[in-house]
């Protein structure tokens, strides 16, 4: 759609509603003489309700992999804890905030009812099983919007994981592995059979928000939570650690391919700052950033909205940073202030987009040069 299109249309509607809606203004009739638009048409605008539905449907299955990632990286480091140690999973309850929920449900916190709990719980939201049920629901009232083969595929993975549920399987660590490749295919499939339109992009937006956030916080859980002991940093297990966390982010081969080392400031950089590989922070933010302009129309260094202002300030920033500047700050200190500005720009997405508050006149441009809903709490 031609920047002519956009300006004639001003948003408005409320998320996941039938009544949302674009509201069209007609150009001034004096405009229709002149031969160039004469024979404009009026484009075809998507509801705020689908734009919303794509969004979640992503991002949903993106939460549910990257949920199998972080029990499976906890599953790897126990493998490595020598004999006698404590095992470490009471941190990844603690991580999604829901601690509480978890002993008035469960109790006592063991291997066992953390992976019932993160992967089964169908009265926990965040569940694997709730997360691609909500997917599929959102799926579901977008048939006509996405491809038959997507619609298939994600039932085909919902009800993989609730045979599951229903018959724990005996290899838990085989099952998160197929958790992961049946997110990977559907996006695959999505990508192969999904135009790559405005629906397509807002699907990216909400795929690629989630990713950056969960490898913030897998990240952090090894460097703060999981670590037994301080005396256990720089030591021959505390590096076997850091090649199980790549491995559960399937960074393993790509971080051998460009560092020689395994440490833990190389490692961090790696997931931060890298700025082509597919799960990095860094990587992410700038996908979701070029798939936002594309819907907007706004040119890439500039902001209509607060969106665009709020993720090109981010994005900016995670340019110019290194990562000692990032050890300067502390760890967990960054990753907690990135997971929040990345749950910052998800609101203002959604309140850009998906909200009912008409937007009465768009924003002016603004260089960056001249500016320093379902749920979104997100597990």
């Amino acid at each position: 759609m031609g920047a002519l299109g956009r300006t004639r249309f001003l948003y408005r509607g409320k998320a996941s509603t039938i009544s949302s809606e674009w509201q069209h203004i007609e150009p001034p009739t004096a405009l229709y003489n002149r031969p160039w638009i004469r024979n404009w048409k009026k484009p075809k605008i998507m509801l705020s309700r689908v734009a919303d539905s794509v969004y979640w449907l992503n991002r949903y299955i993106e939460r549910a992999e990257n949920i199998a990632r972080f029990v499976d990286v906890n599953l790897y480091l126990m493998l490595d804890l020598p004999y006698g140690a404590q095992q470490q999973w009471e941190p990844l309850v603690m991580t999604t905030g829901d601690l509480s929920f978890f002993k008035q449900h469960y109790g006592e916190v063991t291997k066992a009812n953390v992976i019932q709990f993160l992967t089964f719980d169908q009265h926990y939201s965040n569940s694997i099983l709730s997360c691609l049920n909500m997917a599929r629901e959102n799926a579901r009232s977008i048939r006509e919007i996405i491809s038959s083969e997507m619609w298939e595929e994600i039932n085909r993975f919902y009800l993989m994981v609730k045979e599951a549920g229903d018959r724990p399987p005996a290899n838990i660590a085989d099952f998160f592995a197929r958790v992961k490749l049946s997110s990977h295919r559907f996006a695959g499939i999505m990508d192969a059979t999904m135009t790559h339109n405005e629906a397509w992009h807002f699907g990216q937006m909400g795929r690629l928000q989630e990713r950056a956030d969960k490898t913030a916080r897998i990240l952090d859980v090894k460097y703060y939570y999981l670590l037994p002991s301080v005396e256990w940093v720089g030591t021959p297990l505390d590096q076997v650690e850091w090649i199980a966390l790549l491995k559960s982010a399937s960074a393993y081969e790509m971080y051998r391919k460009s560092q020689r080392r395994i440490t833990p400031a190389n490692v961090a950089s790696f997931l931060i700052l890298h700025p082509k590989f597919p799960r990095s922070i860094h990587f992410c933010l700038l996908q979701v950033q070029r798939s936002l302009h594309e819907v907007t129309g706004t040119p890439l260094g500039s902001w209509r909205n607060e969106a665009e202002r709020a993720l090109g300030r981010l994005c900016g920033e995670m340019g110019y940073i290194t990562i000692e500047d990032v050890i300067s700050q502390g760890l967990h200190e960054f990753l907690e202030e990135i997971q929040a500005r990345v749950n910052e720009v998800g609101v203002k997405m959604a309140q850009t987009f998906f909200v009912n508050e008409p937007v009465l006149s768009p924003m002016p441009v603004q260089s960056q040069g001249q500016t320093q809903q379902q749920s979104l709490a997100s597990f």
